[in-house]
C-alpha cells in the first residue's frame, strides 16, 4: 500500500507573492531607475494616502526606520526612550544608536502590551521619547498613553512594524493621530512584503524632511535646502550626518504591488484568527492573547496565544517540540529585552517585570498567514489536541 505524502511543514509566517508581483519586479528591473528613482516617491505616497498621513519616508527596513525616528526628533546622550519589555530587539536598540537610555516599561501579561500605569511609573525627568508597540498587530492604547507621556514632558511614536492594515480607536495605525511618527516594517513575514523594507508616517514636514536627509548620508540636491549657491547639475550638500538607509525602485515595485491586496490580506488573517478562536473555544489550557479593544481592529500579524502548561501538564518548550515533529511551527514573540545578556550588562533584571515574564512564559504563536486554508488551521488545532491527549508520557 502506499503511504499518503508527507504534509508540508507549516511555518508560523510567509510572504505571499502572486504573478502581479513577479511582474512588478520584471518591470522596474526594466526601467531607467533601480534605485533613486519615481518608484520610491510612488510608493510612499501610496502608503500615506493608505492610512491617512500626510508624508511617507521609504526606509531600507523596519529597524532603520526606528532609528530615523529617534534621530529626528533629536533624541541622544542623556536622554531616555521608553520601551516595552516585550518587543524586538530593535526597538530599544535605536535608542543606543542615537546615544540614548532605553528604558523598559513593564506591559500587560494578557496582551503583552504597554499600559498607562506602567508608562507613568517607568518614565523619569529624563524620559524624552515614548514608543509603544502595537504586538502581533493588536492596537496599543495609543491616545492614552501619548497623554502619559505628555504629561511628563516626553514625545510618542509608534512601532508599528506588526500593525499595517490595523486600525486604532476607528483610526488606521500610522495616521498619527496621537503620535509624532509611526513606522512600518515590511519583512517577508508582515501583512506586505519589499522583501526588506520599512516606511516611516508622518504628519510633520520638517520631520519629513529630517528623515530624507537621514537615510541617504544626510545629503540633499534641493536648492530650496542649499547654504551655498548651486553651482550646477552635480552639486550636493551633507548638511546631517545620515545612512545609507534608502529602499530601492525595485523593491518599492513590489511594496506597490502587494499593498494593493492589504485590504485582502488583513481580511485573510482576520478569518483565520476567527477559526483559531471558533476551534480552540473548548481547549481549557491554550487561549489568545486578550482581545480588541472596542473601536480597534487587529492586523493579526501573529496569531499568539497563552499557554497554562499546569493545564496542559507540559512545559511549552515540550508543546512546541512536538508541535515540530507533527510539521506544525510555532514561535515566541519575544523573550523580553531584560533577559538578554547584553541588557543584562547594562544593568537591567527581568525580574524587575512580572507582566513581561508572566506574557513571556506563556506566549506561544501559531501559523498564521494568508496562503494556509482553513485546513491548515484545522491541522494546527488537530496537532495540539493530539499533543494534549499524548500529555507528560
Amino acid at each position: 500500500m502506499t503511504s499518503a505524502p508527507a504534509q508540508p511543514f507549516l511555518p508560523y509566517g510567509q510572504q505571499d507573492l502572486d504573478e502581479s508581483d513577479l511582474a512588478a519586479v520584471m518591470e522596474a528591473l526594466r526601467s531607467p531607475y533601480l534605485t533613486t528613482g519615481p518608484g520610491v516617491e510612488a510608493f510612499e505616497r501610496a502608503v500615506a494616502a493608505r492610512v491617512g498621513a500626510r508624508f511617507g519616508v521609504a526606509i531600507s527596513n523596519g529597524t532603520a526606520a526606528l532609528h530615523a525616528m529617534y534621530d529626528a526628533l533629536g533624541v541622544g546622550p542623556g536622554d531616555e526612550v521608553v520601551v516595552p519589555a516585550v518587543t524586538f530587539l530593535a526597538t530599544a536598540n535605536a535608542a543606543l544608536y542615537v546615544g540614548a537610555r532605553p528604558v523598559f516599561c513593564d506591559v500587560d501579561p494578557t496582551s503583552g502590551l504597554m499600559t498607562p500605569e506602567a508608562l507613568a511609573a517607568a518614565m523619569t525627568p529624563r524620559t524624552r521619547l515614548v514608543v509603544p508597540v502595537h504586538l502581533a498587530g493588536h492596537p496599543a492604547h495609543t491616545a492614552a498613553l501619548a497623554e502619559v507621556a505628555r504629561a511628563g514632558g516626553a514625545r510618542l511614536v509608534e512601532d508599528a512594524a506588526h500593525a499595517t492594515g490595523a486600525v486604532d480607536q476607528g483610526v488606521a495605525v500610522g495616521a498619527c493621530a496621537w503620535s509624532e511618527m509611526a513606522s512600518f516594517s515590511f519583512h517577508p513575514v508582515k501583512h506586505i512584503t519589499t522583501a526588506e523594507g520599512g516606511m516611516v508616517m508622518t504628519n510633520d514636514e520638517a520631520l519629513a524632511a529630517r528623515l530624507r536627509l537621514f537615510r541617504s548620508h544626510g545629503m540633499t540636491r534641493d536648492s530650496s535646502l542649499l547654504s551655498r549657491p548651486d553651482e550646477g547639475p552635480w552639486y550636493y550638500e551633507q548638511q546631517a550626518l545620515g545612512y545609507n538607509y534608502r529602499l530601492t525602485d525595485v523593491q518599492c515595485a513590489l511594496g506597490l504591488s502587494q499593498l494593493a491586496r492589504l485590504d485582502a490580506f488583513v481580511a485573510r488573517r482576520r478569518a483565520l484568527a476567527a477559526r483559531y478562536d471558533a476551534l480552540l473555544a473548548d481547549l481549557p489550557w491554550l487561549r489568545p492573547i486578550a482581545p480588541e479593544r472596542p473601536g480597534s481592529r487587529s492586523a493579526y500579524h501573529l496569531y499568539a496565544t497563552l499557554v497554562d502548561e499546569g493545564r496542559l501538564g507540559l512545559p511549552k518548550r515540550e508543546l512546541a517540540r512536538r508541535l515540530h515533529a507533527r510539521g506544525v511551527g510555532t514561535q515566541v514573540h519575544y523573550i523580553p529585552i531584560p533577559m538578554q545578556p547584553y541588557y543584562e550588562r547594562l544593568g537591567w533584571r527581568a525580574e524587575r517585570f512580572p507582566g513581561a515574564l508572566a506574557y513571556y512564559r506563556q506566549t506561544l504563536s501559531l501559523p498564521l498567514f494568508t496562503r494556509m486554508g482553513e485546513g491548515d488551521v484545522d491541522r494546527v488545532v488537530g496537532a495540539l489536541r493530539e499533543v494534549a491527549a499524548e500529555g507528560g508520557a
